[in-house]
């Protein structure tokens, strides 16, 4: 990766419809000339809220990552795209799912859909390769905050062992893993030497009884670190599922997720790591 002067890797979790009523969140994590990581601690934002927010961080930084929860590009009419059903291999496995991503989703992948206004108006250039190598200029990719999980840590990594975490899914939700993933993230700030986020996770993890609202700040900062990993980290330590034209993520892969996600892509013809080696050819 080059040198990057200073940059902004900032998480947004957009809960994908433009409700009032349940906004998504946002938070950046910043890199100073020095090096240093600063968070600037997650908020509910809407659309237009994340917009007028990354757009402020031109101010502090040369280059600014999005890393997005939500699918970015969705070209099929009905059902799964490609990428959803290898990542659908591991979440089931999990003890989890993954929501189908088609146009036909009104009001998230419609054409009049908040996502394409949004990206319309963000104005970035959606190619994570590109963004690793960049030290200016304004990139978007696409992650999964349950992708991530068993990678994130490894009591995650197993047969059912996906954290149940989702306040609003009263059935399935445990404190338990509420608090296994804050002390997840918290482990992955302190290696990744973040100011300011190992004491935001202990703020939240003081929250007796989470609502929905807890778990979307909590998304976008799980979002900002895969970002971070993303940028940071050396690129064999992640994955980019999928391609830009039917739909990607871009997720961390320790050797077990690596292995389960490359077995479950050869099987439904899934390019894996596509733009990686583009510039050598």
């Amino acid at each position: 990766m080059s040198a990057v002067r200073t940059a902004s890797i900032i998480g947004f979790d957009s809960a994908w419809t433009d409700n009032p009523r349940a906004p998504g969140a946002i938070c950046t994590i910043r890199i100073d000339r020095a090096g240093c990581r600063t968070l600037v601690p997650p908020r509910l934002a809407s659309f237009d809220e994340a917009l007028a927010a990354i757009k402020a961080e031109s101010a502090v930084s040369d280059l600014r990552v999005v890393a997005l929860d939500q699918p970015t590009l969705v070209p099929n009419a009905t059902g799964m795209r490609p990428v959803d059903r290898v990542a659908a291999s591991l979440i089931s496995w999990l003890g989890g799912g993954v929501q189908p991503a088609n146009r036909g989703k009104i009001g998230m992948f419609d054409d009049a859909a908040p996502l394409w206004r949004f990206k319309d108006r963000l104005g970035a250039t959606e190619d994570p390769e590109a963004s690793r190598e960049a030290t200016s200029g304004l990139y978007l990719m696409e992650v999964f905050p349950a992708l991530a999980m068993p990678s994130l840590d490894p009591a995650f990594d197993g047969r059912l062992r996906g954290p149940r975490y989702n306040p609003a899914r009263r059935k399935t939700f445990t404190l338990a893993g509420w608090q296994a993933v804050i002390a997840a993230l918290r482990r992955r700030a302190m290696e990744a030497e973040v100011v300011g986020l190992a004491d935001w996770a202990d703020d939240l993890a003081r929250i007796e009884i989470p609502r929905k609202a807890d778990q979307d700040r909590l998304d976008s900062v799980l979002c900002a670190l895969i970002g971070l990993h993303w940028h940071i980290q050396p690129r064999e330590t992640s994955l980019m599922i999928g391609d830009r034209i039917a739909g990607y993520m871009v997720t961390p892969a320790c050797p077990s997720v690596r292995a389960r996600l490359e077995a479950a892509a050869k099987v439904y013809a899934v390019p894996v790591d596509p733009d990686r080696y583009r510039a050598a050819s």
